[in-house]
């Protein structure tokens, strides 16, 4: 490979890095499992309080603008940037009953 080709590959990937490391930022997961306790169209239910449109008691809303939703077969996955806010809605549904996988 001639030497100009090796310079501007090597200058490719520091821009390709810097633009990664500007835009990363770590995600929080959560699972939550379907059992005894299922409350029906759940992701639903996520996806309305996503936009505003319910509230769930002690969990803040402002905190979650970014707040995915996922189902699955048998677990509904939520994920955010925001761990606390995560947290509060992990001990949230272990008060009502339901499973978890804890925030990872």
């Amino acid at each position: 490979m001639p030497k100009k080709a090796q310079k501007r590959v090597v200058m490719a990937r520091r821009v390709a890095r810097r633009w990664v490391t500007g835009l990363a930022a770590p995600e929080y997961r959560l699972r939550i499992l379907y059992g005894m306790t299922e409350i029906r169209q759940l992701p639903n239910l996520m996806r309305s309080f996503r936009d505003g449109r319910i509230a769930m008691e002690g969990v803040d809303l402002g905190s979650l603008p970014d707040l995915g939703v996922k189902e699955n077969f048998d677990s509904l996955e939520i994920w955010t940037r925001n761990r606390e806010a995560l947290s509060k809605m992990q001990a949230w549904f272990e008060d009502r009953g339901f499973e978890t996988s804890g925030v990872w």
